[in-house]
């Protein structure tokens, strides 16, 4: 049963000392019930208050960080539902990579792997980790393209085997790098366990049905091992679904610790269209770790803008800086456009300036990440808040021109924005950003 925050607080040391970051003990006692803090940023914690404390104040889904320095983290998840508050850390993408492939063809892959970047609304996405999976039948040849991916790559692994003996001589080879060993069985879990403790992996372990997965995951946390990733046997997409469901549910609803762990997923079936649906459930819902096959641009591309979508903070909408951007290489006499510090809206506008074949400078003030109509509508983006923002910004001394388009929807801030801008002239733009080329050729004459 979970503690409330007054339970909470009779455990801790009532002295408001504030070195937990919050003003009082109370103010601490309130996150710990929340899940937002962590009873070790208490200095003065008495080991009762541990003992009782330290279980009711993990989080439902524990947090595993991958990685020679723990940046990757996978779990801590707090709530069912993305509009409930936000999920934190987002499904983690592997490619695959077999220890049979030929030297030339894997050293390719693993290059593509490294150098694949995918730029969206200014966030910049790779590939998270690789996947060495052991179809030959030496250790000696694993373990050495675990060590040849976590050189080329330096990011995690996941090393895929059901070999004892080849987990351990891989494991060894790319030992501190924080990578998963996949995957253990009641038959062989003692082994590993201690291959990646020794090793400072995390294990990821598997069973047939969940009744025999809560019973491997209590065991090794009793024993004191809790680095640990679930990885799920189903044999449909609908189970699939069901699956991550129902261990999600057991261990935020009913804080169900055996279930309480990141999931992995391998991906397999034929066809395009079966792993983006495979991988599409996974994203949706609950997945932690998601191997891929091989290495398709155009597949991660969607996976990518999926996952970033899901797992934006619905509270907090993605945006730029607000300053004065260049699209292309503007002069003096360029134009100059205005819209908002949403990135979306900032991406699809300057994209659009700059597919016109003109050079301009873009005008972008503090919206609070809100789209243009919203912006307006809050009053975050009128004629006299551009107007002051434009003086401060310095534009006035480092253009000539005193035009400034802005977009057809808030055509109504014209007036204000020539009072507040005076010896300016302002030109009501097209409402959608890709009517912007044909407005540049009919009203700047292509400038």
């Amino acid at each position: 049963m979970a503690l409330t925050g007054l339970q909470i607080q009779k455990l801790l040391p009532k002295t408001n000392c504030k070195e937990c970051g919050s003003n009082t003990c109370l103010a601490f006692a309130m996150k710990l019930a929340s899940k937002k803090a962590d009873l070790s940023e208490c200095p003065y914690a008495s080991d009762e208050a541990k003992r009782v404390l330290g279980a009711a104040s993990e989080p439902p889904v524990r947090e595993i960080a991958l990685g020679s320095e723990r940046q990757l983290k996978l779990g801590a998840e707090t709530v069912l539902f993305r509009h409930e508050k936000t999920f934190v850390h987002q499904t983690a993408f592997a490619v695959n990579v077999n220890d049979t492939d030929e030297p030339a063809a894997l050293d390719k892959a693993l290059k593509a792997i490294r150098d694949y970047v995918l730029v969206r609304v200014g966030e910049t996405l790779q590939v998270d980790m690789v996947c060495v999976t052991q179809q030959g039948s030496r250790p000696v040849r694993f373990a050495a393209v675990a060590q040849q991916a976590w050189e080329t790559v330096k990011r995690p692994l996941i090393l895929r085997s059901a070999s004892v003996e080849a987990l351990r001589a891989a494991a060894i080879a790319v030992k501190g790098s924080g990578s998963v060993l996949s995957a253990a069985t009641p038959e062989n879990v003692a082994a590993l366990a201690a291959v990646a403790k020794d090793n400072g992996h995390v294990l990821a372990i598997t069973a047939p049905d969940l009744n025999t997965m809560v019973a491997l995951s209590a065991q090794l946390k009793a024993d004191g091992f809790s680095d640990l990733i679930l990885q799920f046997q189903t044999h449909s997409l609908a189970e699939q679904f069901q699956t991550n469901t129902i261990a999600r549910r057991a261990a935020l609803t009913d804080n169900y610790k055996p279930l309480g762990y990141p999931s992995l997923r391998f991906v397999e079936g034929d066809g395009l269209l079966a792993c983006a649906t495979q991988t599409i459930t996974e994203i949706c819902k609950y997945g932690g770790l998601c191997v891929l096959p091989g290495l398709d641009p155009a597949l991660l591309s969607v996976l990518m803008t999926l996952r970033l979508n899901l797992y934006t903070d619905p509270q907090k909408p993605i945006q730029v800086e607000p300053k004065i951007y260049p699209v292309g290489e503007p002069k003096p006499d360029s134009p100059v456009f205005v819209t908002t510090n949403f990135s979306l809206t900032y991406f699809i506008v300057s994209g659009e300036i700059e597919n016109s074949g003109t050079s301009a400078w873009l005008v972008v003030p503090e919206c609070e990440g809100m789209s243009v109509l919203t912006a307006w509508a809050a009053g975050k983006f009128s004629g006299a808040s551009i107007g002051k923002f434009v003086k401060e910004s310095g534009l006035e001394q480092q253009v000539t021109t005193r035009q400034i388009v802005i977009p057809g929807y808030v055509a109504q801030i014209s007036g204000e924005l020539e009072e507040s801008l005076p010896g300016w002239k302002v030109l009501v733009g097209p409402p959608e950003a890709a009517d912007i080329e044909s407005f540049v050729k009919a009203r700047l004459g292509g400038k």
